[in-house]
């Protein structure tokens, strides 16, 4: 029994962080935008108007504000282990180190669908603000291609969400130096033209489009900030990148705290103006940015708020990509899983095989299958994710005093089980199907973990 709560040595991670095989190139900007690039994407460019249709009204200013503060707690326990164990694996490898290995592989088991299913989601949502693009220019894509089956009437194959998550995987797989110069550029684009929207957008604003402010009640409120919580994965995001960051000490927490707050700051920004422009009762819409300045007879601003949607979403599944690749590459190494996921290239000193795994599994789910039964499955992993390294980072304090990093959370253990509780309540809150579905993907990971990781992982030796 012992042996499903062994933890590995802080030691060995440290010296594991030291290790060269993964090249250190990315600086303090490069892990903002990195976040930034992740975060800001699907949530402010469609997940603002269903929202504010369905769930908040104009109060999903609120839901954002406690989504942020949720967030934010969880940032800052990221935040305090990054810089004091800068290793790949994010929340798993923390996780390894305080509550033990059966608690760490069901969590980076759990990532693993986070990821790869908002892979394949945000390339659903990519496919379809694509088409409403060059529809524009009188371009259209043959239903069969261009939707999973029974998603279009007649749909078959969404083809363009394959190719995007394709092209965007030989991407990655270059290396780290050309995907992060890639995110950097579309993230600078993509932050002009949600700024160029509040700009815009300001000079249109109703209040009375704000009347009544809580039309479901404050109960609205937090089943809006449950669902906003999607628009918020990314920022731990960050946290897989560790092994590849100059001085990871000091930028760990930097990168972290700062993509978190430009992103709630930009969600209110809009989610404000955006309520303020039209009734939310006509935002249930997949473009309610480009429909809020159409209805106002800004056309040619709304065109290029499409490109803007079209840009913000790739650098979204940029990120996504590498985070679930660092991920495998993590648990991989402590022979939680095939090994084959951990061997580096030396030509691009990527994971090379685990990239392509990972972007064709994702490609195929994007491709195939109707994602709407299973998006909230990302917020629950996420919420999951963020509960344990709340707990964790009590535990780090609690028996690894003498590890001190650049930044230590505030106020523990209060801050850290304020958050572990509001991830819960949050969780609570989704429906009951995912909570199901939840616990089916865990018994299926235990199983593995049992059959597989148990027998292999590298504290057997």
């Amino acid at each position: 029994m012992s042996q499903l709560f062994r933890k590995k040595s802080l030691t060995t991670m440290i010296s594991q962080s030291q290790n060269k095989a993964l090249d250190r190139t990315m600086g303090v900007m490069d892990l903002i935008f990195l976040g930034v690039g992740c975060v800001v994407g699907t949530g402010i460019f469609v997940v603002t108007g269903v929202v504010a249709a369905e769930s908040a009204g104009p109060a999903i200013v609120l839901s954002f504000i406690l989504a942020g503060i949720a967030c934010a707690l969880a940032a800052f326990c990221y935040a305090e282990f990054s810089s004091a164990v800068p290793l790949s694996g994010s929340v798993y490898t923390f996780t390894y180190a305080t509550l033990g290995e059966l608690f760490a592989f069901l969590i980076g088991w759990d990532l693993m669908l986070e990821y790869v299913l908002a892979i394949s989601a945000v390339a659903t949502g990519w496919s379809a603000y694509f088409q409403s693009l060059i529809a524009g220019f009188n371009l259209h894509i043959p239903t069969v291609i261009s939707s999973a089956p029974g998603v279009g009437k007649g749909g078959m194959i969404d083809l363009p969400a394959m190719l995007i998550i394709l092209a965007i995987t030989a991407l990655v797989s270059k290396g780290v130096k050309e995907s992060i110069k890639f995110n950097n550029i579309m993230v600078f684009v993509k932050l002009g033209i949600i700024l160029l929207f509040i700009i815009v957008g300001a000079f249109y604003v109703k209040p009375e489009n704000w009347t009544p402010f809580l039309p479901f009640g404050i109960n609205g409120v937090f089943t809006g900030a449950a669902t906003v919580f999607f628009a918020y994965i990314g920022f731990d995001v960050i946290a897989t990148a560790s092994e590849e960051v100059k001085n990871p000490g000091k930028t760990m927490p930097i990168g972290i705290i700062g993509s978190l707050a430009i992103c709630t700051a930009l969600y209110i920004a809009v989610s404000t103006v955006l309520t303020g422009m039209i009734p939310f009762t006509q935002l249930n819409v997949g473009a309610p940015v480009s429909l809020a300045l159409e209805s106002v007879g800004q056309d040619t601003i709304a065109g290029i708020i499409s490109i803007g949607a079209v840009l913000g979403i790739t650098t979204v599944i940029l990120a996504l990509i590498y985070a679930q690749v660092r991920l495998g590459y993590a648990m991989s190494r402590d022979g939680l899983l095939p090994k084959v996921l951990s061997s580096v290239s030396k030509k691009t000193q990527t994971p090379f095989k685990n990239t392509w795994l990972t972007g064709i599994v994702a490609a195929c789910i994007a491709g195939f299958i109707d994602l709407s039964t299973l998006a909230h499955l990302v917020n629950m992993g996420t919420l999951a994710a963020f509960t344990l390294i709340s707990i964790a980072v009590i535990v780090l304090r609690k028996k690894f005093p003498e590890l001190k990093g650049s930044f230590r959370v505030p106020f523990v253990p209060v801050l850290p089980v304020i958050s572990a509780l509001l991830c819960i309540g949050l969780a609570l809150s989704l429906p009951g199907i995912t909570w199901i579905s939840f616990v089916i993907w865990l018994a299926i990971g235990a199983l593995v973990y049992f059959f597989y990781s148990k027998k292999h992982s590298n504290l057997n030796n």
